[in-house]
């Protein structure tokens, strides 16, 4: 049984049909959630699996979901998310394959990036060529402040797990994949914006997202998608009525 100065800690183990294995760990003051997987890793089971890079909230690979939530276990301290007892319950992301243990497979994740043209694509250059000449793009233009909304995004796939209708519809693009869309709409520079437009407009594109707001409600970055999502409906209803498309 644990003590009162230790977590009670349910962890992941396995594959898709894997099982929950328990760890008692010292309870510190300050101590993460990204603290707590270290200690068991290398004090407790060598074995276990997860990812970390930074741990100061810049590369977002230690995602991972923490008593039912998506969150950066570097950013997120105990105190904060700890249950009754103690008790901490580890999972990979969800909505994602689980490779082993706490690490989940992003490349379906990634793979609706690129379904969504979510790469830039220089006006009047071919695909990968770098212009001739620098762009200039007025800070206080509209583009450029609906792109900056949304352009802090680092991928960490946390709105993609958090997003409900990417668990109804495997298909959907899911936030992260609109959101990057909806930068590159906004993109004077960009030459794709037609191609990507009709990328993110079927059954699986913008018009999919229920606006459950899961996505802005737990993106560690504070940034919006459905608001991102809400643009590229927009753009493409005025796109459509009035012969754009």
């Amino acid at each position: 049984m644990a003590s009162a100065a230790s977590l009670t800690v349910s962890v992941w183990r396995g594959g898709e049909q894997g099982h929950f294995a328990r760890f008692d760990v010292p309870a510190r003051e300050n101590q993460t959630v990204l603290d707590v997987v270290t200690y068991i890793q290398r004090e407790l089971d060598p074995s276990l699996a997860y990812r970390f890079a930074c741990r100061v909230g810049m590369c977002g690979s230690c995602a991972m979901t923490v008593n039912g939530r998506a969150r950066w276990t570097c950013r997120t301290h105990v105190r904060k998310v700890v249950g009754a007892g103690g008790a901490l319950e580890l999972r990979p992301l969800g909505n994602l394959p689980v490779i082993r243990d706490l690490v989940a497979d992003l490349a379906p994740f990634f793979d609706k990036w690129s379904r969504a043209r979510g790469t830039f694509q220089p006006k009047e250059a071919e695909e990968g060529a770098v212009p001739d000449d620098f762009a200039i793009v007025p800070p206080a233009s509209k583009q450029r402040r609906q792109a900056d909304a949304g352009i802090e995004c680092i991928g960490c796939a946390v709105c993609y797990s958090s997003c409900d209708v990417v668990a109804w519809n495997g298909d959907y693009l899911g936030p992260a994949a609109l959101n990057r869309a909806w930068t590159l709409v906004n993109d004077v520079r960009d030459g794709a914006r037609r191609d990507r437009l009709d990328a993110v407009a079927g059954d699986a594109g913008c018009h999919s997202c229920h606006s459950t707001q899961s996505c802005t409600e737990r993106c560690p970055k504070n940034l919006d998608p459905s608001l991102a999502i809400a643009g590229l409906k927009r753009t493409l209803f005025w796109d459509t009525l009035l012969g754009r498309r």
